[in-house]
């Protein structure tokens, strides 16, 4: 576009289209001119990232330079020998130069645009690598570079009315512009394409919409490996208005903890008061390939995890709102450096954290389940340092550090605390039957029948050849009330007593 960066508004997209209109249509000048105004913006965000991932890199290496090497000031360490320093140096200034080339860009308003992809572009030039001839390559860019697509309209025939497919038999007819309406051969200007469509996936609600004339949007794409046409159809759904963790909370439905890991997910289901119920869940995740391939590894991965949720009878979904772009920016300066750091570096970069939130998000909302995401921070180290032990006296499976950092970040979607109260689950047979636990208020039940409970005002009865403080008992707590849970009661005090394995905890 000459026109630079302008806001939307004065992108001037009604007088491309008004000229667009006088060769073809309106409905088809609307088309192209939203496309190419997409595209733009588009590439237009892209740059607006690269920018600022090079101002991070920059900034980063520009703090260890100032550094002395081997030295270190504050949080800030320098280089380990000149060697490095030099070869930083180096790279400070290529990031600088592709910085000032990123700026140029923006300030111009005139970004980068490749109609096909830039990587389909690039392959022309390496047809041997690719296995590829000069006429398949064109078949694939041409196909890349082909759309066909039109918006629809609410109250048109069958919701859309320049592609219009009747549900009754499949048929597809298509508005011709102008200078091809002598093509026609069906009534206005219109032609019928000899084949029908039928559609097998969520049929039900697109028969729903076009029966009632709401809008469906069409697009006609060619595939070359095969040779086939394909027409999708897409949709507006409803907006629905979200529960929020509280409201999940108080609802007392169940919840499913998933830890996002580099080749599986370690996920586990939690009651409404956070406490682990069942077994350790892993779903395996194999992320390897064309990404097509990943794609739909991908997929599967997250239809485990919503079969696993609904036969658990749980609301949701907790994942982490992870993000991994600053440390990929910079690289070696915050993931390490060696052969270890590199291999970190290349767990990380295999983490699909944005396209499984999205995922999850999409394929949840359409079997009624809620995502929450929550913050990453400790999960891991809390989860391993609170959780890892109960779970394993609990459980029969084996306990993972993962699982046990589920049940972390479970428990945060749900709003409860991740730290466990200290001597909840002891080594003790007879205590250790309980359950792990990390509930805020216990329901203190009083011990031992065989007297009735004293206070340390009491005087001693005697009985015993030896007499110890540690033998008198403390006051009986105030009466109290759970908060929080359905039909809070109140409880009947009891007495507290002093246990090594309680750790000075109400038993």
């Amino acid at each position: 576009m000459a026109i630079g960066l302008v806001p939307v508004k004065e992108a001037r997209r009604a007088g491309r289209k008004k000229k667009l209109t006088g060769v073809s249509s309106s409905r088809w000048a609307g088309a192209m001119t939203r496309a190419s105004e997409d595209q733009y913006q588009l590439s237009m965000r892209c740059l607006y990232d690269e920018r600022a991932g090079l101002r991070r890199a920059v900034k980063k290496i520009a703090r260890r330079l100032a550094v002395p090497c081997g030295q270190r000031k504050g949080r800030v360490r320098g280089y380990q020998d000149q060697g490095e320093r030099f070869q930083k140096r180096r790279r400070l200034q290529a990031l600088q130069a592709r910085l000032a080339v990123v700026e140029r860009r923006i300030a111009e308003g005139r970004p980068s645009v490749v109609v096909g992809g830039r990587r389909l572009a690039k392959l022309r030039h390496n047809l041997d690598q690719a296995h590829l001839t000069a006429e398949g390559w064109r078949g694939q860019w041409d196909a890349a570079r082909l759309f066909l697509t039109a918006d629809g309209e609410s109250g048109a025939p069958h919701g859309n009315y320049t592609i219009t497919v009747d549900p009754a038999d499949g048929s597809v007819t298509i508005v011709l512009p102008e200078p091809l309406r002598h093509l026609a051969n069906a009534p206005r200007g219109r032609y019928r394409l000899a084949c029908a469509v039928s559609f097998h996936h969520r049929r039900e609600e697109w028969l729903d919409r076009v029966t009632a004339n709401r809008a469906v949007r069409y697009d006609i794409v060619r595939d070359p490996v095969r040779g086939r046409w394909y027409l999708d159809a897409s949709w507006s759904a409803a907006k629905t208005v979200l529960p929020s963790p509280q409201e999940i909370s108080a609802a007392g439905g169940r919840m499913l903890g998933v830890d996002l890991n580099a080749d599986h997910l370690a996920a586990y289901v939690l009651d409404p008061h956070g406490n682990p119920v069942g077994e350790p869940v892993t779903v395996p995740l194999e992320l390897t390939g064309v990404a097509s391939r990943r794609d739909g590894r991908l997929r599967a991965a997250v239809t485990s995890l919503i079969k696993i949720a609904r036969m658990h009878g749980c609301t949701g979904i907790v994942v982490e709102n992870l993000g991994f772009t600053d440390a990929r920016q910079t690289g070696r300066e915050t993931m390490g450096r060696g052969r270890r750091g590199k291999a970190f570096r290349r767990t990380v970069a295999g983490i699909p954290t944005s396209r499984f939130r999205e995922r999850l998000r999409g394929m949840a909302c359409h079997q009624g389940l809620v995502v929450v995401a929550v913050d990453p921070a400790y999960t891991s180290r809390w989860g391993a340092q609170h959780w890892r032990a109960p779970l394993d006296d609990q459980s029969k499976a084996k306990v993972t550090g993962h699982h046990a950092a589920a049940v972390a970040i479970g428990r945060r979607g749900l709003g409860q605390r991740i730290r466990r109260r200290p001597g909840v689950t002891a080594p003790d047979r007879r205590i250790g039957q309980r359950r792990a636990t990390g509930q805020t208020a216990s329901v203190p039940r009083p011990r031992g029948t065989m007297s009735p409970p004293r206070t340390t005002g009491t005087p001693h009865q005697g009985g015993k050849t030896c007499w110890s403080r540690s033998d008198q008992l403390v006051l009986f707590p105030a009466p109290r009330t759970v908060r929080g849970a359905p039909g809070a009661r109140r409880l009947t005090p009891g007495p507290e007593c002093v246990d090594p394995a309680d750790t000075g905890q109400q038993c």
